[in-house]
């Protein structure tokens, strides 16, 4: 069945395809007899995520102050927020009772209305973290030790300036890094040790500007290779003359910044798999793993039958959600993990069932349009009922939004806390200041303050080797050489950089964000032809890209 996507600006055209059907059919939830139907969702698949994208801030962090202490925090919501905003430990604690925000339903209102007023008075916490131990400057961790601006990691110790580094040590300004150790600017990466400046690159050691390896050990600048070492530039080499490019890439930007433009030339003569898929069947997307009948799916590991689903690990049967783990029968979600099971239309809530409309609850069960609820059941807008009363007041709640429809549609952007250029969706859906209020969103512009230093100084003129560079740098403040925003150099974060042998960065950390995720392929397929066989593949590779793309069989009769 083909439906028109609502948003005026887009209205192209998508499949409600008979498997959506059926996962509707599982996934609604049934009262009494009845069975409340999901319909057909009335925004594009893209719309859908940018929508959902737009609930989640990660990278913007400011000074506060605790509404419940009044002691100086870091929150993801602003100093001008119209919220409470609580310390995270204090938002867990026992000092306050999120039930004492109930109301009753007022079925002559629409319910997200109603909803709206509640998600406005209930405190937020000011960071989403769990068992972090210091790092105070972390968002979406788990179980972090010493780490500082790293976002959606986890089980991670000396890390920073990263984005989904999972289960590893010492890593700095790396991108969905996992069980690795001793990593700089590598996006991609996984069981590898002592890589720099790389990508795409796993179960391997000591790589510099090196992109799609596999087992491979003293390399640079090479490309496509397995079971390799010594090699420069795809070309055998000595240890000796390995060693010697290293240390002169170490030292001179010059050098490395050559070695970069021969890295591209030679990624334009050597095939690319069409796509990051790796023991997978029946899928489509990109970066999936050891998974199942997965479609239109991104950097998901062991999943089963899920549709429009990106970073999850371990979900089963779970549609249109970002972030997961180890969920079933999940829709429309944003940061809705940590053995979920029938969760809809949900923001970050963690280890809960059959729960609807609900933000930032965890451990619960049976919830209707909560937020910020811990441990609880048959709530309604933060009103505790019995189970027969919850029962009898939830159809009715649905039948009113079945006739707006509203019912199955995710948040209204309205409600996001947060403005366009804060989240996450910009950098997926990248727009224009005046694209975005066009659209009647928020922007929010980024105003650094110049911090409290010894002395400013533009990061062309840092001495080019680590070893000239001083102790008391880290009461400099250093103007990024593309944007010219200030940033400054911490502590442990030197004592990498002199440890590895590596030059003091010129770039303010979210230019260096940036340019990480630039060096990954958009999350959309494209039809194209394999260049050697000419089958038909999807990939996210454009068409008009330069890469000589391969299917799976050609690729893998090239590189072994």
């Amino acid at each position: 069945m083909q439906q028109t996507c609502r948003n005026p600006w887009c209205k192209s055209s998508f499949e409600v395809t008979d498997d959506d059907l059926k996962f509707f059919e599982d996934a609604s939830p049934v009262f009494g007899a009845k069975k409340y139907l999901f319909p057909s969702p009335l925004l594009c698949p893209d719309c859908r995520m940018q929508r959902r994208l737009m609930f989640r801030n990660e990278r913007r962090l400011y000074r506060r102050t605790c509404d419940l202490t009044g002691k100086q925090i870091v929150s993801v919501y602003p100093p001008d927020a119209p919220y409470k905003v609580y310390d995270y430990k204090e938002w867990i604690s026992d000092h306050w009772d999120a039930l004492s925000y109930g109301r009753s339903f007022d079925s002559s209102r629409p319910f997200l209305e109603q909803f709206a007023e509640l998600e406005r008075e209930v405190p937020k916490t000011a960071l989403l973290i769990r068992n972090c131990e210091n790092s105070d400057y972390v968002n979406n961790d788990e179980s972090d030790k010493n780490c500082y601006m790293t976002f959606a990691s986890g089980f991670i110790e000396d890390c920073y300036y990263g984005r989904l580094v999972l289960n590893s040590r010492n890593c700095v300004d790396c991108n969905n890094v996992f069980e690795s150790e001793l990593c700089y600017e590598c996006c991609n990466a996984t069981a590898s040790y002592h890589c720099f400046f790389s990508q795409n690159i796993s179960n391997c050691r000591d790589l510099l500007f090196c992109d799609q390896m596999v087992g491979c050990g003293e390399c640079i600048g090479c490309v496509g290779l397995r079971q390799k070492k010594h090699c420069l530039f795809n070309e055998q080499k000595t240890k000796e003359e390995f060693l010697s490019m290293r240390d002169e890439l170490l030292s001179s930007s010059a050098a490395r910044e050559a070695a970069s433009k021969r890295l591209s030339q030679l990624k334009a003569t050597v095939p690319m798999r069409y796509g990051a898929i790796v023991n997978a069947e029946d899928c489509t997307g990109d970066y999936i793993t050891n998974s199942q009948h997965c479609t239109n799916c991104y950097d998901v590991v062991e999943c089963q039958d899920c549709v429009n689903v990106w970073d999850t690990q371990m979900n089963k049967n779970c549609r249109e959600m970002m972030i997961g783990y180890r969920d079933e029968l999940t829709y429309n979600t944003m940061g809705v993990a940590l053995d979920s099971f029938k969760c809809y239309c949900g923001v970050y809530c963690w280890g809960c069932q059959e729960i609807a409309y609900c933000q930032h609850c965890f451990q619960s069960k049976y919830l209707f349009g909560c937020v910020g609820l811990q441990h609880n059941q048959y709530c309604i807008l933060n009103k505790q009922y019995s189970k027969e009363e919850y029962e009898r007041l939830v159809p009715r709640i649905i039948e009113q939004m079945q006739k707006s429809g509203t019912w199955a549609e995710f948040f209204p952007v309205e409600l996001s806390p947060f403005a366009y250029s804060e989240t996450i969706a910009q950098e997926y859906f990248p727009l224009s200041k005046q694209e975005v209020e066009k659209r009647g969103w928020r922007w929010r512009k980024e105003n650094d303050e110049m911090p409290k230093v010894s002395k400013v100084i533009p990061a062309q003129k840092l001495p080019e080797s680590i070893a000239e560079i001083p102790d008391d740098i880290l009461d400099w403040a250093i103007q990024c050489e593309t944007t010219g925003r200030p940033f400054r150099i911490v502590k442990p974060e030197l004592e990498f950089y002199r440890t590895m042998k590596l030059p003091i960065p010129h770039l303010h950390p979210d230019e260096r964000h940036r340019l990480r995720m630039a060096l990954r392929n958009p999350r959309k397929l494209w039809e194209r032809q394999c260049a050697k066989c000419g089958k038909s593949l999807q990939t996210s590779y454009a068409p008009d890209r330069p890469e000589i793309v391969y299917c799976e069989s050609c690729y893998l009769s090239e590189v072994y």
